[in-house]
């Protein structure tokens, strides 16, 4: 005779699964993201800050608007640094890398 035992399983789909995760990935994002405009216009200066806008953070990647190409040339110089002063002032290692593209805000 088998020694089987019998389990009360319940299965779950994946596709919940995934939603859940999906969820508190996003919630941790927003909120990553709202550090971020929370600091950027003392972290950048108000030259800076008035030429540009945070949009995204995707992933460790934040994308940020600005109003010319002059602007995303001249940041790209910037950029380590920008990295370096957001993620102090946002308390923690949130900026990987910094996107700039041009568009309206």
């Amino acid at each position: 005779m088998s020694s089987r035992r019998k389990t009360n399983r319940q299965f779950t789909a994946i596709g919940d699964v995934l939603a859940q995760v999906l969820r508190g990935y996003e919630r941790k994002a927003r909120s990553d993201l709202s550090r971020v405009h929370r600091v950027w216009d003392d972290c950048v200066g108000a030259a800076i800050a008035a030429n540009t806008r945070p949009v995204a953070l995707k992933g460790a990647r934040l994308v940020v608007v600005v109003t010319s190409s002059a602007w995303l040339h001249q940041l790209q110089f910037l950029k380590q640094d920008l990295i370096e002063r957001l993620n102090r002032r946002a308390g923690g290692d949130i900026v990987e890398d910094i996107r700039f593209r041009i568009g309206t805000f």
